[in-house]
């Protein structure tokens, strides 16, 4: 089951037809778990789905002479198929695929189907497990505040009681360096509301800009 059909065989018209067939529903099926487990245009789902039998083609078609090798770092090289840099898990899955690929050009389908079904189940596992994800209080917060105030101390008072964290990360001037644009990374309490703590922040800044959001997360991270 787990030997490669191409080493006894060799590449057959029906060989390559059996493993072109089984790159093409695995493909598919990793496209589906992905959409089912992320947000992803209908282009990227189009491209995990013939990117395992692109990489089988290209490795069966240098099986057997000293062009594998380079085959084998030209498939990998198509990670830079896309024109912006993807987050950590596109590029996981676009490996995910190429690894597939890989498996069914060597004549390996027991491998490939046994892997793919190891690997997706710890994807869905990974993707609907509360590991890493950030607490529901964490936020960003922004605040424009005139030069005069004393912005290291003026918004104390109303982050002890809405916050249990309050952190200033950044002091920018802005206009001509009238106004101070600060910015906190805040644990907020569980209860709290967030329009009172706006409210009360915006009594001290004279009503100038408060942007209040979810910790921006860098799509390009990994």
């Amino acid at each position: 089951m787990f030997e490669s059909i191409i080493a006894s065989t060799g590449i057959t018209i029906e060989v390559m037809l059996l493993c072109s067939a089984i790159s093409v529903l695995l493909g598919l099926a990793i496209a589906i778990v992905y959409r089912k487990c992320s947000d992803c245009t209908k282009n990227y789902l189009i491209t995990l789905a013939l990117l395992p039998l692109l990489v089988q083609v290209v490795i069966m078609m240098t099986n057997g002479n000293l062009g594998t090798s380079v085959a084998v770092l030209g498939a990998f090289s198509l990670i830079r198929f896309r024109s912006q840099p993807g987050n950590s898990k596109e590029i996981v899955s676009v490996f995910f695929a190429m690894a597939v690929g890989l498996a069914t050009g060597t004549g390996y389908v027991g491998y490939a189907v046994l892997f793919f079904l190891i690997a997706e189940c710890l994807f869905v596992l990974l993707t609907k497990s509360p590991l890493g994800e950030q607490k529901k209080g964490l936020r960003e917060l922004k605040v424009t505040i005139p030069e005069d105030l004393d912005y290291e101390e003026v918004f104390d008072d109303v982050f002890e009681k809405y916050t249990d964290k309050a952190v200033l990360t950044q002091v920018k001037t802005t206009n001509m360096g009238s106004l101070f644009e600060l910015t906190y990374d805040l644990e907020t309490k569980e209860g709290m509301s967030d329009k009172e703590m706006i409210d009360q922040i915006r009594m001290r800044n004279g009503n100038l800009t408060v942007l209040l959001r979810r910790p921006h997360v860098n799509a390009e991270q990994l």
